[in-house]
């Protein structure tokens, strides 16, 4: 049986857009994991990061809390710290850092482990056709950055040594040009 297309907004209708005035990926993560250390959200929601582009370029996060509920005493804790707080998301795409399953994500899975313990609807392999086989090892580097793409959590990885894969985004990139 497939799972139907799905987005954030389809699991729950409950999504705030937090807009900090980020500038990079890495402090969009940091603040997400503030945010599930300090607030009240349940391990069912989902936080992502989308790159917001135009006359002020940034990065924003959203939130998806499981309940109603959640979401009123999110955006009331959120109003108080001072944070923009919108409703809804910005946009139906965005790079899964809190979602359900990520803090098992560590070490080695293989692609059916990951599929099976997180919401993680599939794994992409950067030049192949097709999916991985299920049993493949994925050395996680406990980094996984899953995209929306069509309603699905797509996981993007790349061959790695040793016949394992990685996931694209890796926890600390070389800048460009380091080395001049």
């Amino acid at each position: 049986m497939t799972r139907p297309v799905r987005t954030p907004h389809d699991l729950t209708p409950y999504v705030l857009t937090v807009d900090a005035g980020l500038r990079d990926l890495r402090a969009a993560d940091h603040l997400l994991r503030t945010f599930a250390a300090e607030l009240p959200l349940t391990g069912g929601g989902f936080g992502c990061t989308h790159l917001v582009r135009g006359e002020r370029p940034r990065v924003v996060v959203s939130l998806a809390p499981e309940s109603g509920e959640e979401l009123d005493d999110v955006r009331a804790r959120l109003v108080a710290m001072a944070y923009e707080v919108t409703e809804g998301a910005p946009d139906a795409v965005g790079r899964a850092v809190l979602y359900p399953g990520a803090d098992v994500l560590r070490g080695t899975l293989s692609i059916e482990e990951v599929l099976s313990v997180s919401a993680i609807d599939r794994v992409a392999v950067l030049g192949a056709a097709g999916r991985p086989d299920p049993s493949m090892p994925l050395v996680t580097h406990s980094h996984v950055r899953p995209l929306w793409q069509s309603g699905e959590l797509v996981l993007t990885a790349m061959p790695a040594v040793g016949g394992t894969l990685v996931p694209f985004e890796v926890p600390d990139p070389t800048p460009c040009c380091a080395d001049h």
